[in-house]
């Protein structure tokens, strides 16, 4: 095993003698935060980074040992992913993974985030040994906010401007994360290995080097660009990241489906705490492989060849289609085979189907009341006579990991299903998990409960002081009514007992005068099925 310590360990050097016991009695040292133990009421805290829970996650690729730490400064949480032996390993297989909420929850595929981020769990786990550090960095470390508006300015040019000049032109670093925390966490872990680093970024080899952790080698994760992040692809190449395949690819840009115009924030005039800040088109990946056109495209792309023709060669590249509500089509693909076919036939218009989206619009509000972003996504130009499909989305930070169960994900498909079938809709997504107690509130109830230290999440909650329910539906009421034509709606929800529990959320929909004229509820499909 390597003797070359990873983490600096905590030491009292500059304390006199007499006062040595003193501090010993207030500091925890190396490696407070036992991996195999039972939890405790323990919370180490070492520099800024203050240990919050532990609890195990079942993956598709093999269980991970998951710690959750939280910077005391910024608020923000780190979470510490490990898989194997991360204490008396020789050698451990590492990433820093920055949280992209766009591709990790709302499916979005105009980055390579996800992509990486379950590559890096897949080489991690085929190593046996290693620990993936997932921190909420969102933007390269400006947030949702300086993110959303680089988006609206790089779609607005046309993709004649990079992400990076945008950043310039916003008086933004092109990068502003940090890794501090991460020679915290590995001291509190008790982590001696050296890392080989799984990376595109030099930067990040950089920061953990400058805080005394041992690299001894870098391992890249690319993907094949799409048409939809190429460009940005292309930018972080020019930067410095080691990517090859944005310069050799035959993949072409795609643009959004309508102009996008930039705008200077501005308050909401119904509720000026919320400051509209940026709208751009976020480009989804279907649900079900079930691709949407409109009636021209259908028209264009089956010419030349009728689509039952496509579905009955012995390989078949469309297994089913459907007219749905505005004349427009449900194109169920084959993918396999429609890969298999894109090989030997490039320039047929048929391997479209394999890069067309879902066209969302996202709209980002900052509220200057708790300093939380707030996102909503739009489908469909609504007109006044339509009833918008609108789902209030909970975020679940470990939903953005390649988990065995996905129960929180599978609900969004079908809300997006609901929403593109009938052709305009709004999803609103409520960060706060832990039902608006926030994360660590939900980490620390998984860790109570699966250690059987409390017998449901309702007594873990009790233990943690707060109560069922602590999300602030009158501000998501307030700017859902910014995007519905008129006060009636239909509204996505799991199922009836949650509604029922949910007292708040009906007497906001009551107080903002929203009149749900159809409820549909999640769990009673999934029963169907």
């Amino acid at each position: 095993m390597s003797t070359e310590t990873t983490a600096p360990t905590a030491t009292f050097a500059n304390i006199p003698d007499e006062f040595q016991r003193l501090v010993a009695e207030m500091q925890h040292t190396f490696g407070a935060v036992a991996h195999d133990s039972e939890p405790t009421q323990d919370r180490p805290l070492h520099g800024t980074t203050l240990y919050v829970a532990t609890c195990n996650l079942e993956t598709r690729f093999g269980p991970f040992r998951t710690h959750i730490f939280q910077d005391i400064i910024d608020k923000h949480y780190i979470i510490a992913l490990a898989h194997g032996d991360i204490a008396d390993a020789e050698l451990l297989y590492t990433r820093l993974h920055s949280s992209c909420v766009t591709s990790e929850t709302l499916r979005g595929c105009d980055c390579d985030c996800v992509q990486q981020l379950e590559g890096a769990f897949k080489v991690i786990a085929e190593k046996g040994n290693g620990i993936l550090f997932y921190l909420m960095q969102e933007g390269r470390g400006v947030g949702y906010v300086g993110k959303s508006r680089d988006r609206m300015m790089v779609q607005a040019s046309l993709d004649q401007l990079s992400t990076f000049q945008a950043y310039a032109s916003m008086g933004l670093k092109k990068d502003h994360r940090n890794y501090d925390n991460i020679s915290d966490i590995c001291l509190l872990l008790g982590i001696k290995a050296p890392f080989i680093v799984l990376t595109n970024n030099p930067d990040k080899v950089s920061a953990l080097r400058d805080q005394g952790i041992k690299v001894v080698d870098t391992e890249t994760l690319e993907f094949e660009p799409s048409p939809f992040n190429l460009a940005y692809l292309t930018s972080k190449a020019a930067s410095g990241h080691i990517l090859n395949r944005p310069a050799e690819t035959l993949v072409k840009r795609a643009l959004p489906p309508e102009p996008v115009v930039p705008f200077k924030p501005h308050a909401v005039p119904e509720a000026t705490r919320f400051i509209y800040s940026a709208s751009y088109f976020l480009p989804m990946k279907p649900v079900d492989d079930e691709v949407l056109l409109n009636a021209e495209e259908f028209k264009t792309i089956f010419a030349d060849k009728k689509i039952e023709d496509y579905m009955a060669e012995e390989q078949p590249l469309i297994r089913d289609y459907k007219l749905i509500r505005g004349n427009r089509f449900f194109v169920t693909i084959d993918t396999k085979n429609l890969k298999a076919f894109q090989k030997a036939n490039p320039e047929d218009p048929i391997v479209d189907l394999l890069t067309t989206p879902y066209w969302f619009r996202v709209h980002v509000y900052y509220d200057i009341v708790t300093s939380q972003e707030f996102v909503i996504l739009t489908h469909g130009n609504a007109r006044s006579y339509d009833i918008p499909v609108v789902r209030l989305h909970s975020e679940s930070l470990f939903n953005r990991f390649p988990l065995r169960q996905l129960g929180n994900r599978d609900k969004l498909k079908q809300s997006v299903k609901h929403i593109v079938q009938y052709g305009v809709g709004v999803i609103q997504l409520i960060y706060n998990d832990g039902r608006g107690a926030g994360f660590g509130a939900y980490a620390t109830d998984l860790m109570l409960t699966q250690s059987s230290q409390a017998l449901s999440s309702e007594e873990a909650y009790k233990r943690l002081g707060v109560h069922y329910d602590s999300r602030d539906y009158d501000a998501s009421m307030v700017l859902l009514k910014q995007h519905v034509p008129n006060n009636t709606i239909q509204m996505v929800m799991n199922s009836p007992s949650s509604l029922v529990k949910k007292t708040e959320y009906a007497q906001a929909l009551q107080r903002h005068h929203l009149d749900v004229e159809r409820w549909i509820f999640l769990d009673d499909e999934a029963h169907r099925d």
